[in-house]
């Protein structure tokens, strides 16, 4: 297993939980027109059920991530939302292997499937939350003064890239 990477993903898990801590649930599940009516909880649902169905798929050898289950639980509650959390964090440490990725281009689609594997499902992950982490940064600005880190929702890449541009 990749330390670094499983590391990353903890650091963006805590920070989401972090700011699940900061806000009250009324916050958490009410929808925001910045986010096209969509709610910070349904983004934080939308993070850790991709982590969920990658898990689920780690076990059966095939990763569907259209088949979540969109639980309204992790939506509206943050409680919910930090166990469920706790879960994937919990999780994360498995043998990389091979997966079979299956998704639909289009609704009513038949679908494909291409080979993939955990740890590059994990980057993508990764990758997937840290873009929702910049939507809810772009919400929680319209709807409380909490102050986020400034590493919140942005790639390690432009990290790297703006402390370089720092750089004498």
């Amino acid at each position: 297993m990749n330390r670094q990477l499983t590391k990353s993903i903890e650091t963006v898990l805590a920070q989401i939980g972090a700011m699940l801590d900061a806000l009250s649930d009324e916050q958490y599940r009410r929808t925001l027109p910045v986010l096209s009516g969509a709610s910070l909880g349904g983004h934080v649902r939308h993070v850790i059920e991709f982590f969920i169905e990658l898990d689920r798929g780690y076990q059966t050898g095939k990763v569907n991530y259209d088949a979540r289950s969109r639980d309204k639980a992790i939506e509206q509650h943050r409680r919910v939302a930090l166990a469920s959390l706790r879960r994937v964090t919990a999780s994360l440490n498995k043998e990389n292997k091979v997966l079979l990725l299956a998704s639909a281009a289009e609704a009513g689609d038949t679908g494909f499937h291409v080979t993939t594997n955990y740890e590059r499902e994990l980057v993508y992950n990764l990758e997937h939350a840290v873009h929702h982490m910049a939507l809810i940064k772009i919400g929680i600005g319209t709807l409380t003064a909490l102050h986020l880190p400034e590493s919140f929702g942005v790639a390690g890449s432009t990290l790297r890239y703006r402390q370089a541009q720092c750089a004498p």
